[in-house]
């Protein structure tokens, strides 16, 4: 398991340090790219907790697990760091496995602020020891079903493989578009190979195309595929997921990565904080920083917040999610209850669809916001 040196003056000589336990996919077939931006924004703002003093006077220390995208694995790792003593869990970017640890963090009643996963039900019952800082699933894809039907694309078809938030995504698109007009056509991806695809696409007259799948695969070769096939050039592909959000689709497909919308959870303009920590975030990646970075740093602004006005002790700190109101990068953070979602949340991060640019892909170009 995967624990990195602590953040800067949170050494543990005497034990003595407040520990998160942090979730985090950092290997294969887990999204390494996600988990390495959402882990930057995790401990940056975990050092600048302790440069300024840590939790009345107490380091905090980030103790990370990898998920690798398994939800067996979190959960395990649930066990593990609840076993270890830490005042609160954090983290994870994928949303089955987010269920997973949230479930399992309920159970044993481990206080969980999760970063980055947007499945509306992440525990089946009502519970007060979990809360989101990401957007629900529900609201981010309605905003781009928006966004798809004022583009002008009204029959969509979708690539999907079997997950609990493919489908989910897929019936939200549906939902929304089926009474204005949008119909949805779902491509198994389980029965065919990305070349298929494009048959699929003209017998169904699909103008749009959303790639609900794995990256970089298949993603990446059904891009491909699309792209060079000439009957399809003028449908859009779409990946409200995030695939191209990250410069490794920039780097696996060059211009054929271009032009695909997809959801991103950034403001139209960053405040002075929002500035501030993406000059840091960029330094500390060695890239411009998705809005998973942000995240993660959100999570940890909200947790030392809670952490200093109510202490280490976990339930208490599941009693303070009501009370939080916190200036993150992206607006001030406060969690309410939300019809329909099963944690505490933050409604809602702000919301936009945008692609790369054609013309320099290592653009990103705002289309519509919600």
């Amino acid at each position: 398991m995967y624990t990195p040196p602590p953040p800067a003056g949170a050494e543990r000589t005497d034990g003595s340090s407040v520990q998160i336990g942090t979730l985090v996919p950092l290997t294969r077939p887990g999204w390494v790219e996600a988990g390495r931006h959402l882990l930057a924004g995790l401990e940056l703002a975990a050092r600048e907790v302790n440069d300024a003093g840590g939790i009345a006077g107490r380091p905090l220390e980030l103790v990370v697990r990898d998920t690798a995208a398994d939800p067996q694995k979190a959960a395990a790792a649930v066990d593990e760091l609840a076993g270890l003593g830490v005042a609160a869990l954090t983290g994870e970017y994928h949303s089955v496995v987010a269920r997973a640890a949230a479930t399992r963090a309920d159970a044993l009643g481990v206080p969980f602020l999760c970063s980055s996963a947007v499945l509306d039900v992440l525990t089946e019952q009502p519970t007060e020891w979990v809360a989101r800082i990401a957007p629900a699933q529900s609201v981010g894809w309605q905003i781009y079903a928006d966004f798809l039907l004022n583009a002008g694309h009204s029959r969509i078809a979708v690539a999907a493989e079997p997950s609990v938030y493919w489908a989910s995504g897929a019936r939200v698109l549906r939902d929304h578009l089926a009474p204005l007009g949008g119909t949805v056509v779902e491509l198994d991806m389980r029965a065919l190979a990305p070349t298929a695809v494009c048959d699929e696409l003209v017998d169904n007259r699909a103008t749009a195309l959303l790639l609900l799948v794995g990256n970089p695969e298949p993603a990446v070769s059904i891009v491909k595929s699309v792209r060079s096939d000439q009957r399809l050039a003028g449908v859009m592909i779409g990946a409200p997921a995030g695939q191209p959000e990250f410069a490794e689709w920039a780097a696996l497909l060059g211009d054929d990565g271009a032009a695909i919308p997809f959801l991103r959870y950034l403001p139209e303009r960053l405040s002075p904080l929002g500035a501030r920590v993406e000059a840091a975030l960029r330094e500390r990646l060695g890239e411009a920083p998705s809005f998973v970075a942000f995240e993660g740093y959100d999570t940890v602004a909200v947790l030392a917040d809670a952490l200093r006005s109510h202490g280490p002790d976990r339930a208490r700190i599941a009693e303070s999610w009501p009370h939080v109101a916190v200036d993150g990068t992206r607006g001030q953070i406060r969690f309410s209850r939300t019809p329909g979602i099963s944690v505490w949340q933050w409604a809602w991060a702000p919301i936009q669809v945008v692609d790369r640019d054609l013309g320099g892909p290592d653009r990103l170009r705002i289309l519509h916001t919600g």
